[in-house]
């Protein structure tokens, strides 16, 4: 298939590589050029305007980070709306709130074309190997034509209602990792990984009834940022989850609930941006969790006030 790519992050890379692999002919677009040369020199082809993107592929992907980025690549001046739509499908895969996408289901309906939402959890590894976890929302039959490129993709990939359905889950599954983090290097406290081997702290805690995966495939990755290693290139930062968790706050009082473990949490990873640490990785956030505690009973820098 001719599959364009909106957004070559990360994730969007590791798609289009993945997509490549699999034999699929592969254009990219990104904001920045220079941010496409990994998906270049796995083959993929540029295109310089998200119109000739959509007018060119057969299935679009987008992969983006915010809101404001989905709107702006789907409706901007020169925004995937400026190219020939019918027939086509879209595939959304950023991590946005519930609304976004029905705006962009609707105005690409009116042009012919097909639109489905599908965040997906994994990491880059995942999504080069095609593992991913993918919740889909939308029309079924929508569902059933993107189903066979998502399989690609994911090891799992589940239809799980309407629009807004796909982004309520992702939310769900991402309010559980960003609170996982931020319990991680609370219970590190406890543990007190200085006066113990952080590896085995962490084996420890992987092998308890928590029974957390992230604990042992990322351990290395964990104790290397304890230990002070140099870190890797962030995947899931903490500037990241700030967004997503904005989201989630906002979807829950929508429909008056409450969310206060989302919300404290929040304000932790707030704390953590104001000091300039909104790059920190999350594998490494439980480390600079330490440091903030340690800062604190040094007395350097007031604690963080609570939200519950």
């Amino acid at each position: 298939m001719k599959v364009g790519i909106a957004g070559t992050g990360r994730m969007g890379t590791a798609i289009a590589q993945r997509l490549i692999e699999r034999d699929h002919d592969v254009s990219v677009w990104n904001r920045t050029a220079d941010n496409a040369h990994e998906a270049l020199a796995a083959g993929a082809r540029w295109t310089p305007t998200l119109g000739k993107l959509a007018t060119g592929s057969d299935v679009v992907i987008s992969f983006l980070f915010d809101d404001a980025a989905v709107k702006r690549v789907y409706f901007g001046p020169d925004g995937i709306l400026t190219g020939r739509l019918d027939e086509r499908l879209f595939i959304d895969m950023s991590t946005v709130s519930p609304d976004t996408h029905r705006w962009i289901a609707s105005a690409i309906a009116r042009r012919g074309a097909g639109f489905i939402e599908c965040p997906v959890s994994g990491s880059i590894p995942a999504a080069r190997s095609g593992a991913l976890v993918g919740f889909a929302g939308g029309e079924a039959p929508v569902f059933s034509r993107a189903q066979p490129l998502l399989l690609e993709l994911c090891r799992r990939v589940e239809h799980v209602g309407p629009l807004g359905a796909g982004a309520r889950m992702k939310l769900a599954a991402n309010l559980l990792l960003a609170v996982f983090w931020q319990a991680l290097g609370e219970s590190l406290l406890l543990v007190e990984p200085s006066a113990m081997d952080a590896a085995r702290a962490i084996d420890l805690l992987a092998d308890s009834n928590i029974g957390a995966a992230v604990l042992r495939t990322r351990a290395r990755e964990i104790v290397g940022a304890i230990n002070g290693d140099p870190p890797g290139l962030a995947t899931f930062d903490v500037n990241t989850m700030r967004k997503d968790l904005r989201y989630m706050v906002q979807e829950a009082s929508a429909h008056e609930a409450s969310l206060p473990l989302a919300r404290r949490t929040l304000e932790c990873f707030d704390r953590a941006s104001r000091e300039g640490r909104g790059g920190v990785d999350s594998v490494a956030y439980p480390a600079d969790w330490i440091a903030h505690h340690q800062r604190v009973s040094s007395g350097t820098m007031r604690p963080v006030s609570s939200g519950i």
